[in-house]
Formats: structure tokens, sequence, C-alpha cells
């Protein structure tokens, strides 16, 4: 009994000299034991099994990984490689190197996938998701990381090279980041501000200033979450966003996109009555009151968004958002009040109706 006290007081006595006699070499160089790096990689994947056990996966289409692909890019590729592009030599001299995705992702389930995009992993450098309210935007990186080992090379380049803007003023922003392109705007709204081909990235051309400036300082405070738009825009001053906002502006619809295809259904007929009317027997106020007949909001509260030939996939789920309370930003209150009556079908169907509209 008396020398399994003394054990059991000891251990924690050696463990404290051994640390503190810096015998224990911590350089990455040096690398981990053969059993060292095997229990750790056992006890990790049992850990990420465990925790991801009744996360339940939504539908990851073609919208979502589109987006997931342009935030892979600047967020992930730097250090996981992506189909046609190594990893960084930095990255490959962590300990643990951040595996190449591009095969590795075959290895995890999407619920996994999912737990360690938005939890990150301790003591390997992988960072959890910087807005941990947004799980849209990590099942976006999921839809894409699910894809990426079958994504061809070149199909990945020219979806994600960077294309050339006019404005000097915004271009080092808009099409070079601050520093050597991270997180560049083009790269995932367009070089015109177009926004995405199947509509998970947001048409900028053409939106109000005022609008734009207002969604720039929300983002760079946190107050409206997004793992995607904290980052780039964190460092930017208010010179900075106000160019970047008269930029997009200045720019028309007309000359970013091809003109939408009218498409009269009835689920677009739908979407028609909520905006013009709304639905007052359920205390859904007309879309219009705010933001305009013509979807525009040129006679309203400047900050108030233009919605006209927005994406109908970008509206949807802007509107998602506000109905379950996380979107977050100045009109949170206001709109999360509006969209708390609001079915999945009314989305979808405002959303179309302002997607169509010109």
């Amino acid at each position: 009994m008396w020398g399994a006290l003394i054990v059991i007081c000891a251990a924690p006595a050696a463990a404290f000299l051994f640390a503190w006699s810096g015998v224990y070499n911590i350089a990455a160089s040096s690398g981990h034991l053969a059993l060292v790096s095997r229990f750790l990689q056992f006890g990790m994947q049992n850990s990420v099994e465990t925790y991801s056990i009744g996360i339940e996966v939504p539908r990851l289409g073609p919208a979502l990984s589109e987006r997931g692909m342009l935030y892979f890019q600047f967020g992930c590729a730097p250090c996981h490689g992506a189909p046609g592009l190594s990893r960084n030599p930095v990255a490959l001299a962590m300990l643990p190197p951040p595996p190449d995705l591009t095969r590795a992702s075959n290895d995890w389930s999407d619920a996994q996938l999912f737990r360690i995009v938005k939890h990150g992993i301790k003591y390997t450098g992988m960072p959890a998701w910087p807005a941990p309210s947004r799980d849209d935007e990590v099942w976006a990186l999921v839809a894409f990381l699910r894809r990426m080992p079958q994504f061809p090379a070149g199909e990945y380049k020219a979806a994600t090279r960077l294309r050339d803007s006019e404005n000097a003023a915004a271009r080092m922003i808009a099409n070079e980041g601050l520093i050597v392109g991270p997180f560049a705007c083009a790269g995932c709204h367009g070089s015109r501000g177009e926004g995405s081909a199947l509509g998970g990235i947001p048409r900028l051309a053409g939106q109000k200033t005022a609008y734009l400036e207002m969604a720039l300082e929300d983002f760079a405070a946190a107050t409206r979450p997004s793992g995607m738009m904290e980052p780039p825009t964190v460092n930017l001053d208010r010179q900075q966003r106000s160019e970047l906002a008269k930029y997009y502006s200045s720019i028309s619809l007309d000359e970013a996109t091809n003109k939408i295809t009218e498409a009269v259904s009835e689920l677009r007929q739908r979407g028609a009555v909520l905006a013009e009317q709304g639905a007052p027997s359920r205390r859904i106020p007309a879309c219009q009151a705010c933001h305009g007949k013509d979807g525009l909001a040129r006679e309203n509260v400047p900050q108030y968004p233009a919605l006209a030939g927005q994406h109908a996939d970008y509206l949807g789920n802007q509107l998602q958002l506000f109905r379950a309370g996380k979107r977050g930003g100045r009109l949170a209150e206001v709109m999360s009040a509006t969209a708390r009556g609001l079915t999945d079908d009314d989305i979808e169907a405002v959303a179309m109706y302002y997607s169509a509209l010109r």
C-alpha cells in the first residue's frame, strides 16, 4: 500500500523535473518516435469518430461545393495542396505535416470532416473555424473536400485563378488582396463582381455603396460572423472599405453578367406575392417595403441592400441564416423577425423571384 502511494506521489514530481530539465527535444525537426506518432494518430482518429456521432449531413450540392472550393484555394491549399498544386514546403516542415487532402479526405466521412473543419485538431496547427456559428460555411468546405480527390487539376486551376480588375484604387484589394494575393475579392466574387457561376458566392456588381461599406465593417468587427469573410476584411481600414464599395457599386449588372432568363413558374409567382404583399396572417411583411418595388432599394435606407438579380442560392442561404438567428450584422434584428415565419418553400420562392428580377 505504502509503495503504491509513494509511486503515485512521485510520478507528478518526476514529470515536473523532466519538463524543467529541458531534456525533451521539442524541435519539429526531430520528429516523433514511431510509437508516439502511432499513439497520437490513434487517439486523434478515435476522438474525431466519437465526437462526430449524431452529426446530420445536409445535401452537399454543386453550389455549396463551388463556394467551398473558392475558400479552400486561399485558406487551405497553401498547407494542404490542391488538385495540380503541391503543398507549401514551409507547411511540410510542420510536425505533423498537414495531410495532402487530394487523397486523405477519402479517409473520413462527411460528418467527420465537418468535425475536423469546424473544431480543428490540437497540437497539429489545424485551426478551428473562425466563425463557429456558421455551419453552412463549414459544410461548403466539406462539400468540396468530398469532390476534391476526383477533381481535374486543369478545371480547378481555371476555376480558382485570379482575374484582372480595371479600377486602380481598388485593384490591389479586389484582385491582389493586401498581402501578395491571399483572400483577394476577385478570387471568389469574380473580376467584375459577378459572383460565382453556380450562385454560391454573391454578386457585388451594382450593389449599393452604403450597404457594401456596412457589410465590410460588420464582417471586420465579427458582428456578422463569417469564417470566409472575417479574415480578408479585418485589416481593411475605412478608406479601403470605401474604395472597394465604390468600385463594385460602379459596375453595372449588365456588364457583370448575362441577362437573366425569365422563367415564370408557380414557385416564382409565390415569391412575387411574398415580395409584393407579404403574408399578414403569418406576420411576414412585404419585402418591397424595404427593398423597393424594383428590388434595388433606391428610395429607402441607404444600408438596405439591392436584391434584384442576386443569385438565388445566395439569397436563400442568407434568409435561412436570418431565420436561424445566425446571420449577424446590423440588419439581423429586423430580418430575423421577418424570416422567422418563412418556410423552406417560401425562402426558395422569394430567392427565385429576386434572382430573376431585372
